[in-house]
């Protein structure tokens, strides 16, 4: 079985943790018809992919949508693919984990990927298709409030990742989990569900924000 991926250095280097068993080979646009199995880490970032990957027919692409939703990308095509196309939660430090978490737009494309994770030996759950899925919405959500913690004075950013720690048995703290994760990564999360429902939850503070802007856009 072929199994290329495309992605940040660093979700490659998860992936390739999570499937040591297997090889994995650098995706080639021109090579694309020799593969099996693609796994599109970053697709979150370049969702225009699509449209490369729309008449892959009889291929298993595995991509990141926790930024998007596919049945909108879809919609914007006016048809839905000839390939299985799955998505999965690829944000940094969520790949190489005990249970992948995914999403179908139906029920033949999640068979065909429980079928490959089954191959695998993954444990996979699917969740339901939404923009930021289950656990990314969650943990960038408790990063959010964080920040607004620190923005009206309440605790520093030092003593809040240790609270989190002792307090409730999380493996890392909000901020220094935001940087594994990349703060890019969050804000965008966050946005992109504050976009997709309105919900004051997801609304970015404002230090987050400014601390974004300072890093990447500056």
């Amino acid at each position: 079985m072929k199994i290329a991926v495309k992605g940040q250095v660093n979700q490659v280097e998860e992936l390739k943790n999570l499937i040591s068993e297997h090889s994995l080979i650098s995706f080639k646009i021109s090579e694309i018809d020799t593969y099996d199995v693609i796994f599109d880490l970053d697709f979150d970032d370049s969702p225009e992919q699509i449209e490369i990957y729309h008449q892959a027919k009889g291929k298993l692409i595995i991509v990141g949508s926790v930024k998007i939703q596919l049945e909108e990308l879809y919609a914007e095509l006016g048809s839905y693919p000839s390939c299985t196309i799955i998505g999965m939660n690829t944000l940094p430090t969520f790949i190489n984990r005990k249970v992948i978490e995914c999403c179908a737009v139906n029920e033949k494309d999640e068979v065909v990927a429980s079928d490959f994770f089954n191959q695998l030996k993954l444990e996979h759950r699917f969740v339901k298709s939404r923009v930021g899925l289950v656990t990314p919405r969650i943990i960038c959500m408790i990063i959010n409030e964080a920040y607004y913690t620190v923005q009206e004075g309440t605790a520093s950013k030092k003593d809040i990742d240790l609270g989190m720690k002792l307090g409730t048995a999380y493996p890392k703290g909000p901020f220094e989990w935001s940087q594994e994760i990349g703060l890019d990564h969050v804000y965008e999360t966050l946005d992109a569900l504050y976009q997709d429902t309105k919900d004051e939850r997801y609304k970015i503070a404002s230090l987050l924000k400014s601390e974004y802007f300072k890093e990447f856009i500056s």
